[in-house]
């Protein structure tokens, strides 16, 4: 009986953590519009078209610019997993450093 409430248990667990991933995971489909990233004045700007998902940043971005219809999220992590700066629909900021990727607010 011990055995059956702990396999439930971690069946559980599980099944509340895909759930929870794939939500997040597809909540993050795509907006309407560009978001322009300028990294240094020796390279072209980066232009995502109708961004969705998860989109990694180069290296040294240095200005993420939204010109969406949604609120886009900044990411330390190149798979924008942790916590991120909110950049408003039609409005812009610097980034870090090594920022790691950039995703859609649902």
């Amino acid at each position: 009986m011990k055995r059956l409430v702990t396999t439930t248990i971690a069946t559980l667990a599980t099944t509340t953590f895909l759930a929870t991933t794939t939500t997040t995971t597809a909540g993050a489909l795509a907006a309407t519009g560009r978001v322009a990233v300028f990294s240094t004045e020796a390279t072209p700007i980066e232009i995502f078209e109708n961004p969705s998902g998860c989109n990694k940043l180069a290296p040294d971005a240095h200005v993420l610019v939204n010109l969406t219809d949604s609120d886009v999220i900044v990411h330390g992590d190149p798979l924008c997993l942790g916590p991120g700066l909110v950049v408003g629909k039609e409005h812009g900021s610097h980034v870090a450093a090594g920022s790691g990727a950039f995703s859609v607010k649902d």
